[in-house]
């Protein structure tokens, strides 16, 4: 009787679909006007006209025209003719993840403790470009937390806000100078926006 050798069973070869990583912005920047005690906003919520600066406004609308995408909170605006068509994230707890804003195609909704930033950038923009925080608080200071590349501080010096809403939650036990230092990012000089109105701009970068 012949015996045939049998070959060894193998096994079955898999094939995995290797999807490309989710690549959230390139860059993240922050701009903010402040009042002399770390403020943005009065007890309301409101922002005063003393933090209504036009050369700050002027800087602040041309960095949103560079910009691939804004995000903020769901009580904070953007005014400007271009706001209607900027793309944006709306940080908001009322939903659990993600969502596409029922009032507004160039919006998404988006809750950090449901979805990363990759998450939200790829639902929102291409791979890559620039996403410009404009707050409020709680925004910033998710945003501090995950780094910011590079932000723009303006300070009017004249204005006091007691009570306010502060840059960052940590204002005003700490000023914001301090947080953005503590989280790696260095001050350029403070450049003159303003003379009369004692109003400046201090450029953060990592």
């Amino acid at each position: 009787m012949t015996h045939v050798a049998r070959r060894p069973l193998r096994a079955p070869q898999r094939f995995w679909l290797r999807l490309p990583p989710m690549a959230g912005p390139a860059r993240i920047e922050g701009y903010a006007i402040i009042s002399a005690d770390g403020m943005i906003a009065d007890a309301n919520g409101v922002q005063p006209d003393a933090l209504r600066i036009e050369a700050d406004q002027k800087f602040f609308h041309q960095a949103l025209a560079r910009s691939d995408a804004v995000v903020h909170g769901r009580n904070s605006r953007e005014n400007g003719p271009c706001a209607a068509s900027r793309r944006r994230l709306i940080m908001t707890r009322r939903i659990a993840a993600l969502s596409r804003d029922p009032h507004n195609p160039n919006a998404v909704l988006w809750n950090p403790a449901g979805a990363s930033l990759d998450e939200a950038w790829s639902m929102l923009a291409p791979a890559g470009g620039t996403l410009t925080v404009i707050g409020g608080t709680e925004v910033y200071g998710h945003f501090l937390k995950l780094g910011f590349d590079t932000f723009y501080l303006t300070r009017a010096s004249r204005v006091r806000l007691p009570g306010g809403r502060p840059l960052f939650p940590d204002v005003p036990a700490r000023t914001p100078e301090e947080l953005l230092a503590s989280h790696g990012l260095k001050a350029s000089p403070a450049q003159i926006l303003d003379t009369e109105q004692d109003v400046t701009l201090v450029v953060w970068r990592r």
